[in-house]
């Protein structure tokens, strides 16, 4: 230490010893120290005054601070690299450095919000009416906010930092409003009022989210990318509708039985729709998921979500159904939990002759060969079609958008109409479009007929490639004799 500071008289040395001894006997006695003042506060060991100088701890890079050796608990020293302080804590089992944050490491265009106070500037520009935020702009929520107005969204970005603890309230009305997307997260979101009327905007990102008690969670409509992840809901009255939404993401969707009404309901036009994981556990009159109004969709996709409940519809399909016991359109994969498993990969499609027992159809053949081939007659019926049209009589076409490997079966009983003995070969012909059928030459099967008293049956299985608006039907060709043939029994089917 230099003790000239403390006079500007220059001492002889030995005055300056002197010096030096009384000051360390005062120091000693008192066990406090002043510097630029002779009256320490009496609950500090040093108290240092100056109006125009401060206090310098030493500064070292991050290596060097890292590099210290057996540092003291609470050392503090200041890290020009990061540009902010540091103290060290030597606790037991997790010793380490702690920053002391610094104006330099705030990210810019920020705002704490730890009341409804410190939205004033917000509401004055929103014209008294809302709060409207900045626009990129992080809003942080620390703690309960008790909101009087709804909030618009404006593309900024509002996060709590514990969804538990940082709440927005809102007992009435509308939580968020606007044309603008934004970002919400880490929030819970409670009191009563309707928490979405989102009208428009390029991108809506919700994550990491607790609604819940609400008289609505709202609608969400004409936003080009809505990113709803991780949310819980729970005993809101009415659930939410999208609507005319270009890709709605939708995954960890968490709905709680306490929900009541429609959880979601889907309305106008979409490009994508991709529900991914969570649940909907329904009960009594609640719905899960409603798509009566037919919305329309050009790649919709659910997976993985678990549906339970007492509801005796977890699902309003599109109305009327396309497919009896199915819920959705060509434009959808569904592999979930509690619902019907639905798409290209399950299409299955069936016929079946429609004939009172003891009853037939007769085919008429001209002449024998190739050229006698035809498609079988008689009045037939489909029980189970997905992804597949009945057309007329003894075809069924695939609806699917996907190419893929069919097996197909075909049986049938049949008799000749006279006693001469002939010879038939039946095949699975396929067409496509408008365009004429031609026979599968791998699915030909023979079947022969002595007398017309004498019935048989033959089975025909093969593997058939359909894409699109391919169609199948049964055929058959006279290839020895001059009888006629007469159907008892015919069924095919594709799966």
């Amino acid at each position: 230490m230099n003790f000239s500071k403390f006079s500007n008289l220059q001492k002889p040395f030995h005055r300056q010893l002197v010096y030096v001894w009384l000051l360390l006997v005062s120091v000693s006695i008192n066990a406090q120290v002043g510097i630029g003042t002779t009256d320490p506060q009496p609950s500090s060991i040093l108290e240092i005054k100056s109006n125009s100088q401060g206090l310098l701890v030493p500064r070292m890079t991050t290596a060097e601070r890292t590099a210290i050796v057996d540092a003291a608990n609470s050392l503090l020293v200041y890290d020009t690299d990061l540009k902010t302080y540091f103290y060290y804590d030597d606790a037991p089992s997790n010793s380490k450095w702690i920053k002391i944050s610094s104006e330099f490491q705030k990210r810019n265009n920020f705002k704490l919000v730890k009341s409804v106070a410190d939205l004033a500037p917000e509401l004055a520009s929103g014209g008294g009416s809302k709060y409207l935020l900045d626009t990129n702009t992080f809003y942080e929520i620390n703690g309960t906010i008790n909101l009087a107005f709804p909030i618009d969204l404006n593309n900024a970005y509002i996060s709590g930092v514990n969804t538990n603890k940082d709440i927005l309230v809102r007992t009435s009305g509308n939580v968020f409003t606007g044309t603008n997307g934004g970002s919400i997260k880490n929030l819970t979101i409670t009191g009563g009022g309707t928490v979405f009327q989102i009208t428009g905007g390029t991108t809506l990102i919700v994550q990491n989210t607790i609604i819940s008690n609400m008289a609505s969670v709202g609608t969400i409509s004409n936003v080009w990318m809505y990113f709803g992840n991780i949310i819980q809901y729970l005993n809101n009255n009415a659930g939410i509708t999208y609507s005319n939404i270009s890709n709605l993401l939708l995954s960890n969707q968490g709905w709680f039985d306490s929900n009541k009404g429609t959880y979601e309901k889907f309305t106008g036009t979409f490009g994508l729709i991709e529900k991914v994981s969570g649940f909907s556990t329904a009960n009594g009159s609640a719905v899960a998921m409603d798509f009566s109004s037919n919305p329309t969709v050009s790649n919709g996709v659910i997976l993985n979500v678990a549906f339970s409940g007492t509801s005796t519809q977890y699902v309003k399909g599109y109305a009327p159904a396309p497919y009896v016991g199915y819920n959705f359109t060509n434009k959808w994969t569904v592999n979930c939990p509690g619902i019907p498993h639905e798409s290209d990969g399950v299409a299955t499609g069936d016929i079946v002759l429609d004939l009172g027992v003891g009853s037939s159809v007769s085919t008429t053949f001209t002449g024998t060969g190739a050229s006698s081939r035809k498609k079988l007659s008689g009045t037939t019926i489909s029980n189970n079609l997905l992804r597949f049209e009945k057309s007329g009589d003894n075809k069924i076409i695939y609806r699917g958008s996907k190419k893929r490997y069919f097996q197909v079966n075909a049986s049938l009983s049949f008799q000749s109409t006279t006693n001469n003995a002939t010879i038939y070969i039946f095949y699975i012909a396929k067409g496509s479009g408008s365009g004429a059928a031609s026979v599968v030459l791998d699915s030909k099967v023979y079947g022969r007929t002595a007398s017309s008293t004498t019935y048989s049956s033959v089975p025909i299985v093969a593997t058939i490639e359909l894409g699109k608006d391919d169609y199948i039907e049964v055929w058959a060709e006279r290839y020895s004799g001059s009888a006629q043939m007469n159907v008892h029994s015919l069924s095919l089917s594709a799966q």
